[in-house]
């Protein structure tokens, strides 16, 4: 029989007591009261809330979130919770150990959080609460669903507007803004005549975007505003502002007529010029010698021209023949500008394709697209001879040194359905389209000119299935494959690929 000694034995029993309050034993603690009683005579959820109330527009489904931010939250979502904890006073005076959302009825405009909390009570006890806050969704207008309401929701308007027939320069501009962002504190683009109107909140919103057009292309801009208020008491003003945009009225393809001051500023370059492409310079090619120029905006304002010949007005010829010019037999000057290594200039030999096996006659001029032209080619170009021009410019010209044909780029007869999409502005606008002259021009100048889509997001259209070349009547045309144009391009939105 093993001997137990009395000290051993005191040791290994449980010392308890008697809680003050109901007598029953219990582990010792700074209160000496059991928890049920301990719970009965202190509340460390006292002073927070059980009930509150949030505040929700239904114009834009936003809550709001004091002093003045309004933001977007789902249902039982982290930002929803953690907008009802700031509702919530008190609630640094104890320890958050859980939160999370009781069900309740989408419809019942009442949203319940379950809440487990820890405090020190009565000389350091630790006490656990779980308590539940209701929360009612009461309904308020925020400040910009009411400007709307109003009629007044827009403090500044920038006004974008292009003269011109042709409309692939603002075209080109809007997949800019795209890809840019530069619509995103926009409230609304409303369509208009010859352009659209861009509203926003602020006048730094709308200085922002006009910084952003003088950038990207060239154009000029002017300002006004218009005193709306004025509080004499606290010498504040409240002002509308309107910014009007005017973009160049050239675009791609067409032909310009230079004055004899700008001919002598970039290199001699003849007044008769092709229009390559606009960007953020207009750049121009003379056809006849394939000497190139870049004019900027500040230059084009400074003695501004317009288009003589727009892409409505090419016609379709046939080439008979073809015949390359050798460097050692073009005509240099001292001064000249630079030359296109990307071109190649060479004599053509004409006939129009609505006269082709009638008329015997061909026309001869000179192009640019020697590298891209062989005989029995379609090519689209202006009738010089036949053409009423109505310009200053070209009436002082030598009628000897006009070309009687201005060619621009070699026609594919061949249409086949683009694998590829572009996006566009959110506005009601029924003029995009496959119906618009214009636009299917865009999409073709897209295709053809590497340079001109460099700064373009393109997407890959999942509804058109690519078309092999060998199903082509002519596999070497100098047409962009899609994967080629997705290679040379950065596509922010992955979600657009397949």
């Amino acid at each position: 029989m093993e001997y137990i000694s009395p000290e051993a034995a005191f040791a290994n029993t449980t010392k308890t007591i008697l809680c003050c309050e109901c007598g029953i034993a219990i582990e010792p603690n700074p209160a000496n009261m059991c928890v049920a009683c301990l719970r009965t005579q202190v509340d460390i959820t006292e002073g927070i809330p059980k009930q509150a109330t949030i505040h929700f527009c239904r114009g834009c489904d936003r809550y709001f979130q004091p002093p003045t931010d309004w933001i977007h939250c789902a249902l039982e979502s982290r930002e929803l919770l953690q907008l009802c904890l700031k509702k919530l006073k008190g609630l640094n005076r104890v320890k958050l150990i859980d939160a999370g959302f009781v069900w309740t009825e989408p419809h019942s405009k009442r949203i319940k959080v379950k809440l487990t909390v820890q405090g020190e009570v009565l000389g350091g006890a630790v006490l656990q609460q779980v308590f539940i806050v209701e929360y009612t969704v009461a309904h308020q207008m925020c400040d910009d669903c009411h400007r709307t309401e109003a009629k007044d929701y827009w403090k500044a308007l920038v006004q974008v507007r292009q003269r011109a027939e042709n409309k692939k320069t603002f075209y080109y501009l809007e997949q800019l803004i795209l890809k840019h962002r530069a619509h995103e504190n926009t409230l609304s683009i409303k369509p208009i005549h010859e352009g659209l109107d861009f509203f926003f909140s602020t006048e730094a919103h709308a200085r922002r975007i006009v910084d952003f057009l003088n950038t990207v292309i060239p154009c000029r801009s002017q300002h006004s505003k218009k005193l709306l208020s004025h509080d004499v008491h606290s010498n504040t003003y409240n002002y509308k502002f309107t910014f009007s945009v005017e973009l160049v009225p050239i675009s791609k393809n067409s032909v310009v007529c230079l004055s004899r001051k700008m001919t002598h500023q970039f290199g001699g370059i003849s007044p008769l010029c092709l229009v390559l492409r606009v960007t953020n310079n207009i750049h121009l090619i003379d056809p006849c010698s394939a000497q190139i120029t870049e004019i900027s905006g500040s230059h084009y304002w400074r003695d501004p021209f317009n288009c003589i010949f727009n892409p409505k007005q090419l016609t379709e010829y046939v080439v008979m023949d073809i015949e390359p010019i050798k460097d050692k037999e073009r005509k240099f000057f001292p001064g000249q500008g630079p030359i296109s290594n990307k071109h190649v200039l060479a004599d053509v030999w004409l006939t129009k394709a609505s006269e082709l096996g009638i008329n015997d006659n061909t026309i001869h001029t000179r192009t640019h697209l020697g590298h891209v032209l062989k005989p029995f080619d379609s090519v689209l170009g202006y009738n010089v001879n036949e053409s009423n021009v109505n310009d200053d410019c070209f009436e002082k010209l030598n009628k000897d040194l006009i070309p009687e044909v201005i060619l621009v780029k070699k026609h594919y007869a061949n249409k086949r359905k683009r694998a590829w999409k572009l996006k566009h502005l959110p506005r009601d606008d029924t003029s995009i389209g496959t119906g618009n002259q214009d636009y299917n021009e865009f999409l073709d100048d897209l295709e053809e000119d590497p340079l001109y889509r460099q700064n373009i997001n393109i997407y890959r259209n999942k509804q058109v299935m690519p078309v092999d070349t060998d199903e082509l009547e002519d596999p070497f045309e100098p047409r962009i494959t899609l994967e080629e144009m997705l290679d040379d391009l950065n596509i922010d939105d992955p979600n657009e690929m397949s």
